[in-house]
């Protein structure tokens, strides 16, 4: 069995080294970074980011995140760039190369078709006297003292740099960008946050026949049949123009229940809330979840720009949509 202080002792020893490659980073983060930054903002295409082994892994995670964060980008493998996919790299868009020796044969073998195609080129190295470094327009030094692989063989502080410097950048254009939340939903639809962030009232209300209605002088009996019957655990009440007038839900049941009215001869109007809360079906799902949370219910009543009844949602809808 492993030596357990023995395991821990190599796990610290790993972060430490890794968080002092990052203190060291955050020290070069000169005029070479702003430069790299107005030539991303500057292009009218993508971001093409390059690496090979590990470094490409980085490459690809780095291309993720600018695109998702409002810098269209892609990953396009070196090896792959030598037999036919140089093509997909046009003079719009700016190269990111990712190599921490510099000296990546791969990317060595594009440098001088991206100089012909005039594409500009900024390079994350680890070496800032390699021959990637000197060719490219911008060099970003992500040069580390040490791995933190005993053996001084793994990639693991120099990919962690080179990741952290990747984020840097596309964090620099999201905000230099003005980009928001509302974009970043718009740039994920089928996540959580996407819903939060897109999902109106009115994409998950209950409209028209769905809605229960009673009118003011319908007996208690027959108001909870249409309770019953539509499954919402409330009625709206009308007047006999289709106002709203109130809303008799589960509460005001309980509390005519403890009253002992007698619920063949009581009429609704004399047992309903005449201010029922409501919202705008314009309004963001998640703005009705905060206002049923601050208020203790379950309920709302959904209203159009009229202010007439447009329909009713519930927490266990919000619940279903994803949005909680």
């Amino acid at each position: 069995m492993a030596d357990r202080n023995l395991l821990i002792t190599s796990a610290l020893r790993t972060i430490q080294i890794e968080q002092q490659a990052i203190q060291n980073l955050s020290t070069r983060i000169d005029q070479s970074f702003v430069a790299a930054c107005q030539l991303m903002l500057d292009c009218s295409g993508r971001i093409v980011v390059i690496g090979i082994g590990k470094s490409g892994h980085i490459a690809r995670k780095i291309a993720s995140t600018l695109s998702s964060t409002g810098t269209p980008a892609m990953f396009v493998h070196p090896a792959e760039a030598s037999h036919g996919d140089m093509g997909m790299i046009t003079d719009k868009d700016v190269v990111l190369a990712l190599s921490n020796s510099g000296t990546t044969s791969e990317v060595l073998t594009m440098l001088p078709l991206l100089k012909r195609k005039a594409v500009p080129l900024i390079s994350i190295t680890g070496n800032p006297d390699s021959i990637i470094a000197q060719t490219a327009d911008i060099n970003l030094d992500a040069s580390v003292i040490e791995e933190a692989c005993p053996l001084g063989q793994a990639p693991t502080a120099s990919t962690t740099v080179a990741l952290v410097l990747g984020d840097a950048l596309a964090m620099a254009l999201l905000e230099a960008k003005g980009f928001t939340r509302e974009d970043f939903a718009f740039s994920h639809p089928g996540g959580k946050l996407g819903r939060r962030l897109l999902l109106k009232v009115k994409d998950i209300m209950h409209s028209g026949t769905a809605i229960p209605r009673v009118r003011a002088d319908t007996l208690l009996k027959d108001a909870l049949m249409e309770v019953s019957n539509k499954g919402l655990g409330m009625t709206t009440v009308i007047d006999d123009k289709g106002g709203l007038l109130g809303v008799f839900t589960d509460g005001d049941l309980r509390r005519s229940l403890d009253s002992d009215k007698d619920i063949h001869a009581t009429r609704i109007c004399d047992v309903m809330s005449a201010q029922g809360k409501k919202i705008s079906e314009n309004a963001l799902a998640t703005e009705a979840a905060n206002l049923m949370q601050e208020n203790s219910i379950y309920t709302l009543l959904v209203i159009d720009a009229e202010g007439r009844l447009a329909g009713i949602i519930r927490m266990h809808d919000l619940l279903q949509a994803n949005v909680l």
